[in-house]
């Protein structure tokens, strides 16, 4: 990810000490920071790791002291700062002696939650003082607003209850409050309580202020929270739940006109909530022009030096069909993306993901990151992708083009998954991808099927079965007569038996060609 840039102050300070927890700084805080990429372990052992001096903050994924030493000394130019889970004294001595500030992650935030974060400071570059926080714009500006004048903790969340935005927190946020902020479910113990008395329910059906005592027991907080609704398009249905507003108490009371303040909140986070869902971030954007997702003409070389890529050089275009179900799925997708390439490109539309990879002359390792990708995504998420890569591609000019080959060839795979892989490479999809569109074209215009093909499908289905396998097997009739389980000479029969029915010979090339085409489209 890459931005115009912000301090790393107010990165930190827009992060929250919920989230993340400054060790050292030997450099200061008012260093500039407008990058972010992802470094795992199998990245160093296979010697894929960013250069340092490819973005200004690393977030350290799973790395032994030894290899994260290691990386720090392979490299001259010393990024801003690194972000790790536990850094120990080793690691925190070593990054320091080098000029890298040091950063705590709490081990319980999800790294996906903690890039999302990043990304949108980066997109905002403001501080609580600056745009980034008016509430009329931003929710974590509305968040702050709220929690300033009600005297509480504020957290904004979605219909999923994945929190949106919250403000600054104390030593009395309790464990329902921290655990959602980290990305991670509310204890189960919380969560079964909260559903048990109504709460969800009320938020969800009402627009009034739910009051949730507390409980010592479970160490939960007491808290005011009510409903994010949106105007329903059909009057005659009711409001659309689109998340809720949770305000939890700390040692010092909420202010009398609380839950007055809440009313109005919550028009102003549905507001917030449309604007922000109808706009993409300006990065998002800039992605979509260069892969020809809006109606804007594009001047790449401008676009490339704005989100900090090369335009010249052969790129990779990749391409996801996901379950359009899975509302965090593009933001999963980016996250391992930035983890393989710091200068990954992606973007979605619908229920299709996109990544960019600028400068790719070899194919071998983006093809491995797909299928190790959509392999762990299976195996942990149980989701079944299907991604259609294309590559080389000449330059980010050529993106926009390969971005709708892409798409034709995931249109076709919908049509006829058992023909598609799970990574296909858009060389490989070409043939199935024409003729799915040709029989696509001749089954929605009557004035291109043969009305004796018809006929025959009607009058007998067998015989038109064993015509079009007939066709596809090149006429080779032991082949044929094993796949469909008959004798040889049944085929034989049947074949003559539809050419007498049809008033044709097979002999002639155009009719065969004809005659497979249409059996397709009648299936």
């Amino acid at each position: 990810m890459r931005a115009d840039g912000v301090s790393l102050g107010k990165l930190l300070l827009a992060l929250d000490t919920t989230l993340v927890q400054l060790i050292q700084a030997p450099r200061g805080l008012d260093l500039p920071v407008a990058s972010a990429a992802l470094i795992d372990q199998d990245d160093v052992a296979l010697g894929l790791a960013a250069g340092a001096g490819a973005a200004d903050v690393f977030f350290l994924l799973g790395l032994h002291d030894v290899d994260a030493m290691r990386w720090i000394d392979r490299h001259g130019a010393a990024p801003t700062a690194i972000f790790v889970k536990k850094p120990s004294e080793a690691l925190i001595a070593r990054a320091t002696a080098s000029g890298i500030a040091v950063v705590a992650v709490d081990p319980q935030a999800r790294w996906e939650r903690l890039y999302r974060l990043v990304d949108h400071v980066f997109e905002h570059h403001g501080n609580r003082a600056d745009a980034w926080y008016d509430s009329g714009t931003d929710l974590f500006g509305l968040a702050q607003s709220i929690a300033d004048r009600v005297h509480g903790m504020v957290s904004i969340e979605d219909a999923q209850s994945h929190v949106l935005a919250y403000s600054a927190s104390n030593d009395e946020a309790d464990d329902l409050r921290r655990l959602s902020i980290l990305g991670r479910a509310g204890p189960p113990e919380h969560l079964e309580w909260l559903s048990q008395w109504g709460i969800f329910d009320a938020l969800r059906t009402s627009d009034g202020v739910v009051s949730v005592a507390a409980r010592p027991e479970l160490g939960l907080q007491p808290r005011l929270a009510i409903g994010i609704h949106h105007p329903a398009v059909d009057q005659r249905r009711p409001p659309e739940f689109a998340g809720a507003i949770w305000v939890q108490q700390g040692s010092r009371p909420l202010s009398e006109d609380a839950e007055e303040i809440l009313r109005g909140a919550a028009v102003l986070a549905a507001r917030i909530m449309s604007r922000l869902a109808a706009r993409p971030s300006t990065h998002t954007l800039r992605v979509q022009e260069l892969l020809g997702l809006t109606a804007t003409e594009v001047d790449v070389g401008a676009v490339a030096r704005e989100l900090d890529v090369v335009a010249d050089g052969r790129v990779a275009v990749i391409g996801f069909d996901t379950p359009s179900h899975h509302s965090r799925l593009a933001d999963i997708l980016a996250l391992s993306a930035s983890a393989f390439r710091s200068d990954a490109l992606v973007a979605s539309n619908g229920s299709r993901v996109y990544v960019l990879l600028p400068q790719t002359s070899r194919t071998t390792s983006v093809t491995s990151w797909l299928r190790g990708t959509i392999a762990s995504l299976h195996a942990e998420l149980g989701l079944s992708l299907r991604a259609v890569i294309a590559a080389p591609v000449a330059g980010l000019g050529a993106a926009a083009q390969a971005r709708s080959e892409i798409d034709r060839a995931l249109d076709s795979a919908e049509r006829h998954p058992v023909a598609f892989g799970e990574v296909t490479s858009l060389a490989e999809a070409r043939t199935a991808v024409l003729i799915d569109e040709i029989v696509t074209l001749i089954t929605a215009d009557d004035r291109f099927l043969d009305p004796r093909v018809r006929e025959l499908r009607d009058h007998d289905p067998v015989l038109a079965e064993t015509l079009h396998a007939y066709l596809d097997g090149f006429g080779d009739v032991a082949a044929v007569a094993e796949r469909l389980h008959v004798h040889p000479n049944t085929v034989r029969y049947r074949v003559r038996r539809a050419e007498q029915l049809l008033s044709t010979s097979l002999s002639d090339p155009d009719v065969r060609l004809l005659l497979s085409l249409n059996l397709r489209a009648t299936v």
